[in-house]
């Protein structure tokens, strides 16, 4: 169990900032119930259908599915879009929204989550970059342009077989429509909609993120490094101060902050020390 004096820490330095840039990995909605795939196991016991043919999450998540079976690599995204539709964010994200208003806090989200549970969360839009895309948009599996289309759907799925029952599809060529995801071996993403976010970000960068900084890293994981790299990065760049949490894979070097606990903990923890602080 986490010393109290660590949570303290991490709250003084929210408290005595002037910006905030939240970056998330997955293990971000696991507190509101959404599964872990990390290694085989966490994702076969999420769709014991693949574990029944020998499919992993990465061989899942392949865009080549949009092409040779559709309805199979919508069996996937379908249900997913649908248990991220259901899902209600936990409460650590109305935390870090009350830290970003309480405070009056510059603020971005960066996430390497497709789930929307930021958007969904009440989070400044203008203000998120979802580095691999998001469920809730669609693009052309071709793609016949550079389209990309916000995701009304209904996708029922066979979770028996993981079929879509249905498919959507590109209103512009009547090609099959896909997730604007960045899969696993993806060559036909269509990143405009991200890359306008990382300019966002830049600009946000450049421009609106006064010092002293901190970063609140949360459930990102090593197997990609995507989001750890960039808080690492942005701390040594910015003089930031970077709190790390996460359960499993805490590791950072000091003076930067390591909560080895779950999302929601590591925010209440904080969020408790912020409330018995004179700041």
């Amino acid at each position: 169990m986490l010393e109290k004096a660590v949570f303290g820490r991490a709250a003084d330095a929210i408290g005595k900032s002037r910006s905030l840039i939240i970056t998330a990995g997955a293990g971000m909605g696991v507190d509101s119930g959404l599964p872990d795939f990390r290694g085989p196991r966490g994702f076969w016991r999420a769709y014991p259908a693949y574990e029944k043919i020998g499919i992993s999450f990465v061989e899942a998540a392949n865009p080549r599915h949009f092409e040779s079976d559709p309805s199979f690599g919508w069996g996937f995204y379908g249900h997913r879009l649908n248990m991220y539709r259901e899902t209600v964010p936990h409460p650590g994200f109305s935390l870090l929204l009350k830290w970003i208003d309480s405070f009056g806090l510059n603020s971005f989200v960066v996430t390497s989550n497709v789930d929307g549970h930021f958007r969904k969360a009440g989070f400044d839009s203008m203000r998120i970059l979802e580095v691999h895309g998001s469920i809730h948009f669609l693009q052309c599996t071709r793609p016949c342009g550079r389209t990309i289309w916000e995701n009304h759907e209904e996708i029922p799925v066979d979770i028996s077989t993981m079929h879509a029952r249905r498919v959507p599809m590109c209103a512009a060529c009547g090609a099959h429509a896909r997730p604007n995801i960045l899969m696993f071996g993806d060559y036909s993403w269509i990143s405009d909609r991200t890359d306008a976010q990382h300019d966002a970000f830049e600009t946000f960068l450049r421009n609106d993120c006064p010092a002293p900084l901190t970063i609140i890293e949360i459930g990102a994981g090593t197997a990609i490094p995507t989001i750890r790299n960039l808080s690492e990065s942005l701390g040594t760049k910015f003089g930031a101060t970077v709190i790390r949490i996460n359960p499993g894979e805490p590791q950072i070097q000091l003076p930067q902050m390591a909560l080895e606990c779950s999302a929601l903990d590591g925010l209440r923890g904080i969020d408790s020390a912020l409330s018995g602080m004179e700041l």
